[in-house]
């Protein structure tokens, strides 16, 4: 079975605040996250190796957004989301 079986998926904004590299003024920027959550039961046809990774999941947010674009009107150039951090276990 996919991982997908196991969760739920919804889409979800977060508001979070960085500053451009390039012109260095700071902003707020929505992020778009994917939140996964653990369905409430195991999928049919499921395999007893299936039903251990079920056990052990957990829900978790994946970021969508690798990149955003400077607010500043001068600027606009793209830039990565400084933090390393994609996904978050809830």
């Amino acid at each position: 079975m996919n991982e997908r079986d196991f969760f739920d998926e919804r889409p979800e904004t977060k508001r979070a605040n960085y500053s451009c590299p390039h012109c260095r003024e700071r902003a707020e920027y929505e992020v778009r996250w994917l939140r996964r959550t653990k369905k409430q039961q195991l999928p049919r046809g499921a395999s007893e190796q299936d039903r251990a990774r079920f056990q052990k999941s957990r829900d978790y947010l994946v970021r969508v957004d690798d990149l955003l674009v400077c607010k500043n009107t001068r600027c606009r150039k793209r830039f990565e989301i400084p933090n390393s951090q994609s996904v978050v276990f809830i």
